[in-house]
């Protein structure tokens, strides 16, 4: 069946020390979401490791699919180079910047990181995700509803920041 995994596929990944958490692969020209281990952090809480979450969930959603995600139909559109950073001065809270403009982003990747990041207590904010990139244009308050999960090549829709 594509877009399903045994249990044992997913369990897998699941390293002593790590924490589980949900991203956003796509799948027959939808959304799936996997459980991917992140590793241990050291980072502390508040926004160093709102940053630390962000960076890790990044980085879990750039790694390649197992040869049984694979098989079921799982790809990701996250590449590098993309890195996550602090929001600035000025910017509202919980924001995040990315090394690139998102909108500059195939869709499907900021797709699969609006959903990823608007799914983790330390990514979100009020089901919202705060992105910008690294110019000087304003942030923007991202939604990941269930039409992006269902149409990940389309426009991620957007509230006021």
């Amino acid at each position: 069946m594509p877009c399903s995994l045994s249990e044992a596929a997913t369990g897998s990944r699941t390293p002593d020390g790590g924490t589980t958490a949900r991203v956003y692969l796509v799948c027959a020209s939808g959304l799936e979401p996997v459980d991917r281990t992140l590793p241990p952090s050291d980072a502390a809480t508040g926004e160093a490791g709102r940053v630390a979450v962000a960076r890790a969930l990044v980085e879990a959603m750039r790694e390649r699919p197992s040869q049984d995600e694979r098989q079921a139909g799982f790809t990701t559109y996250v590449e590098e180079p993309l890195t996550v950073s602090a929001g600035r001065e000025g910017d509202p809270e919980g924001a995040l910047r990315l090394s690139r403009q998102p909108e500059d982003l195939p869709p499907a990747a900021l797709a699969q990181i609006v959903c990823t990041y608007a799914g983790a207590d330390a990514t979100s904010v009020g089901g919202t995700v705060v992105l910008g990139g690294p110019g000087k244009y304003p942030v923007r308050r991202y939604v990941c509803d269930e039409g992006v999960k269902e149409r990940p090549e389309s426009a991620v829709p957007t509230r006021s920041p």
